[in-house]
């Protein structure tokens, strides 16, 4: 790392553009929503990702295949850090007794908030993930939110399930790792956007289901409680889109042809809900301004480098390089 970019206490501020079309060989596929801000936005958006192709509950366990299988070959589970599954493998949806034991098909947005088998919710593979069976089991039906997982605790303390210690709520709650934590922050702001026109029924008839009125507000705009939009926002923002995320949205969208924008467009929830959701949407000439401050010395040395579209560097290019260090933080530089 050329130690000129770093120096005590610098403040950067960035604009960025980027595509001549849509990102992510995305052509005009967002077309329709330039020019949008805010509310209107998240209704154009609805608008672009809400048709695709429905898949059936059993042609899941094939989609995973494609969608959630890591480098190795073996199934990307978000819920576990110790799992090893083979794709279809014995593991695949049977009997457990502990951790480690299977894997099942997870509705990270839980199905029984929308009134649990419906279409075209229920298949949906933009917040369907192959997780552990044991750690889905003890996840429940309960919002996602920070805890001390005085409840339960996975292996290697990944995962928990505690009382939740975000300010706003006060109920149990299950907390994902924080390399997955954007993850599923981008999820529900997929969910809340994709559907936002079922989002006061789902308030109305499934309400009393534990997780529903703490998650989302009954309102088409903004869709989630104003503790969990600012708790998910601050999630996303920590943990930036990553190379994984990108692949699977591709993969999906082969499958069922509908896209993740809160994927292809980083930080694009600021444009909705956040600090620029006065500004205009431009879905090929997208822009982010950042302002950082950065405290850094010579033992803070990057241990990861990508760029805003989350495809990991090999090393610094021209423009704007998103770097992780090893105290875990995001910062934005130029070159």
């Amino acid at each position: 790392m050329n130690k000129k970019l770093f120096s005590t206490l610098v403040l950067l501020i960035i604009t960025f553009c980027t595509w001549a079309q849509g990102p992510n060989n995305s052509g005009h596929y967002y077309q329709s929503a330039d020019g949008k801000k805010g509310a209107e936005l998240k209704t154009a958006l609805c608008g672009i990702i809400y048709n695709r192709s429905e898949r059936t509950y059993a042609q899941l366990w094939e989609d995973f295949k494609t969608t959630d299988v890591r480098s190795d070959g073996k199934i990307w589970d978000m819920y576990s850090g110790t799992t090893n599954y083979e794709p279809g493998g014995s593991a695949q949806g049977a009997n457990y007794k502990k951790e480690g034991d299977s894997y099942n098909r997870e509705h990270s947005f839980p199905n029984s908030w929308f009134g649990g088998s419906k279409q075209p919710m229920y298949t949906d593979l933009h917040h369907l993930y192959p997780t552990d069976g044991w750690v889905n089991n003890k996840r429940a039906n309960y919002p996602f939110g920070e805890n001390n997982g005085e409840k339960y605790t996975s292996a290697n303390g990944f995962s928990k399930l505690g009382k939740c210690t975000y300010n706003g709520y006060s109920g149990t709650v299950f907390e994902p790792n924080d390399e997955y934590k954007g993850d599923f922050a981008r999820t529900y702001f997929y969910m809340v956007t994709c559907y936002e026109e079922k989002l006061p029924d789902w308030y109305s008839n499934y309400g009393s289901k534990e997780g529903v009125t703490p998650t989302i507000d009954g309102t088409m705009y903004p869709g989630l409680t104003a503790w969990q939009l600012e708790m998910l926002m601050k999630w996303a923002t920590n943990d930036p889109v990553s190379q994984k995320e990108i692949d699977r949205n591709n993969a999906v969208y082969t499958i069922q042809q509908n896209r993740n924008p809160f994927i292809d467009y980083p930080g694009l929830e600021q444009y909705i809900w956040g600090s620029k959701k006065d500004e205009a949407f431009s879905y090929d000439h997208y822009s982010t301004t950042a302002i950082n401050t950065i405290e850094t010395d010579n033992q803070n040395e990057p241990t990861a480098i990508y760029s805003p579209d989350g495809r990991h560097l090999p090393a610094m290019q021209h423009g704007l390089n998103i770097v992780r260090q090893r105290n875990g933080r995001h910062i934005k530089v130029t070159r």
